[in-house]
């Protein structure tokens, strides 16, 4: 029985004593080192790629060896890594190789495979794309950073100007030479296949300018001792609001294109005796075009300033007024639009006053929408002063189509709210008359429309009823003149529609 057992059967110490062919003779096999069980096999079929894991740096028996088990989060991440969709242009296969050869041995050997989220980890090429990035937006860069020395060590500090540099300092080492190996050009991606591959320039740069872009409007220089355009002696650092130390009273009004010079913006007791004069100027002069420009500059040196008190509001109220009476409801509109937030400051004023304007305004523009928002700012309160009660009055007038009421408080309009509705009486007075035609017929005095229509006399409602129609509408009987409501009842109906078109903010048709 003992000679049918083979020799390399045998124990240890009888073979060792009985000198042999066998000890001398070339094994049948060839020992290779035990691969770590992410399976080889799993990326060869996903991706076409070779292992992403080195070997090791010495042979080691692998009975001996430590055997490593990837969890599958880490083998889902290899898989999004050789995905075609997740593939960035400017990142060839090999770089990202070896980038998330890095990141699972330094996870390994920290033994953080299973602690690191893989699901939120950012991919190989995208951690290289954004390492370019940041050097890219560095406007100072005239060397690059070297490679790693070892996997896991973080990319070294620049080298600065004295240092030694490379023999082309001006080219990162992406730009230098194309890495891509022959295997790599020989695997076409379907989804790739057709599309045409971005260059560095049009991935990255875009980014690059950007981070630029934002650096040089920061303000302030960055400690790093890299020159930006911020680093200048004459750059200029926002340090608060404006301390005017101008003494002249009037100045004209300029756009702002670059930071307000102090040497030109007047201090708020210099505005003060502005304020006066101006108003000495308006009663004297009435120059709307000198004086809208001198409130603009006294408006500007405020805000630069940034002056929000009872004086502030004084200025916009007393320049709303003024562009109310010239009919001017661009500037008035800009002025209402300030007063509104200087209102919930609540800095004083007469806001009331205001929010029956801005209701009268909102009639004029038609603008419904903002309409309900100046409706909801209205409090019980405010309902008992007389200009707002006026103009909810007026609106409820127009929206139940009772023209007899609203020309009624046309004529008894508190404060500057007439100027307002001078603006929009005339298509409503279109409105009213083609309301007329339809329920008077076949003709009707028109001294009735005067006192209908709030208008001053009977030539001059015989005037406004010409400029919409045609003469032979109307008919002295009597020794009285008659409209023909009969026959004018199309004509001021187109007249009404043609009235009611869309207002814009700023009162143009």
């Amino acid at each position: 029985m003992s000679s049918s057992v083979p020799p390399w059967r045998a124990s240890g110490p009888a073979l060792s004593s009985q000198p042999s062919a066998l000890s001398s003779a070339t094994p049948a096999f060839t020992p290779v080192q035990a691969r770590r069980s992410l399976a080889h096999h799993k990326i060869h079929h996903t991706t076409g790629g070779p292992s992403t894991f080195p070997p090791s740096a010495s042979p080691v028996d692998p009975e001996s060896r430590q055997r490593v088990e990837f969890p599958d989060a880490v083998r889902s991440y290899v898989q999004r890594c050789f995905a075609p969709d997740n593939q960035v242009a400017s990142v060839s296969i090999p770089e990202m190789q070896e980038k998330l050869r890095q990141v699972i041995t330094s996870a390994a050997e920290s033994q953080k495979l299973h602690s690191i989220d893989w699901e939120r980890l950012p991919l190989p090429q995208v951690q290289i794309q954004n390492e370019r990035n940041k050097i890219l937006a560095n406007p100072s860069v005239s060397s690059w950073a070297s490679q790693p020395s070892s996997p896991g060590e973080p990319s070294r500090k620049r080298k600065s100007i004295e240092m030694t540099k490379s023999s082309e300092p001006d080219s990162p080492p992406w730009r230098k030479a194309n890495n891509r190996n022959r295997f790599e050009d020989r695997i076409t991606h379907p989804s790739t296949e057709k599309r045409p591959r971005m260059t560095l320039d049009e991935s990255s740069k875009s980014k690059a300018n950007l981070e630029m872009r934002k650096k040089r409007f920061e303000g302030i220089g960055g400690n790093s001792g890299a020159s930006s355009p911020t680093d200048s002696p004459h750059a200029q650092v926002d340090q608060g609001p404006v301390v005017g130390r101008c003494q002249t009273l009037t100045k004209n009004y300029f756009r702002l294109t670059s930071a307000p010079n102090p040497e030109t913006v007047r201090p708020i007791h210099i505005l003060h005796q502005t304020l006066d004069l101006l108003k000495k100027k308006w009663k004297q002069e009435a120059n709307y075009t000198y004086i809208c420009d001198q409130f603009k500059s006294l408006r500007q040196d405020l805000t630069v300033q940034h002056i929000r008190n009872e004086f502030t509001v004084t200025v916009y109220e007393i320049h709303a007024r003024i562009a109310l009476e010239k009919g001017d409801l661009g500037e008035y509109n800009q002025c209402q639009t300030q007063l509104r937030i200087l209102y919930k400051q609540q800095l004083g004023g007469h806001p009331t006053e205001f929010k029956a304007y801005r209701i009268l305004y909102f009639i004029y523009t038609r603008n419904w929408t903002a309409m309900n928002d100046a409706l909801a700012d209205v409090t019980a309160v405010d309902k008992q002063d007389p200009a707002v009660k006026h103009a909810l009055n007026v609106r409820s007038a127009l929206a139940l189509g009772n023209y007899h009421r609203f020309f009624q408080l046309y004529l008894d309009t508190p404060n500057m709210g007439a100027y307002l509705m001078d603006m929009f009486v005339a298509r409503e007075r279109l409105t009213a008359l083609a309301a007329i035609c339809k329920a008077y017929k076949p003709d009707v005095n028109i001294r009735f429309i005067t006192e209908e229509l709030g208008f001053e006399s009977d030539e001059q409602a015989a005037h406004f009823v010409l400029d919409h129609s045609s003469q032979d509408l109307l008919e002295e009987k009597n020794g009285l003149v008659r409209l023909l409501t009969g026959k004018a009842g199309l004509v001021f109906e187109k007249a009404k529609i043609e009235a009611h078109r869309v207002v814009d903010i700023k009162g143009q048709i």
